[in-house]
């Protein structure tokens, strides 16, 4: 929520809006962080985030932003 903020808009311009985003796209990107298949920019601090996250957790993640105008 720091970066993306808690309804998906990004608080900084070097961070991407989640809202309104695909819900396959985001399920894709939290797996490929957590599992390491996604490297450079933040991909270490986002691997943090995400490592300790389910899959449902992902899923229902993924539902809310890609649900947020």
């Amino acid at each position: 929520m720091a970066c993306h903020g808690s309804e998906g808009k990004s608080t900084s311009p070097i961070y991407p809006n989640l809202a309104g985003q695909q819900e396959v796209y985001l399920v894709q990107a939290l797996q490929e962080y957590k599992s390491g298949g996604r490297s450079g920019g933040q991909a270490e601090i986002m691997k943090a985030y995400v490592v300790g996250l389910s899959d449902d957790d992902i899923n229902n993640l993924a539902a809310y932003y890609s649900g947020q105008k």
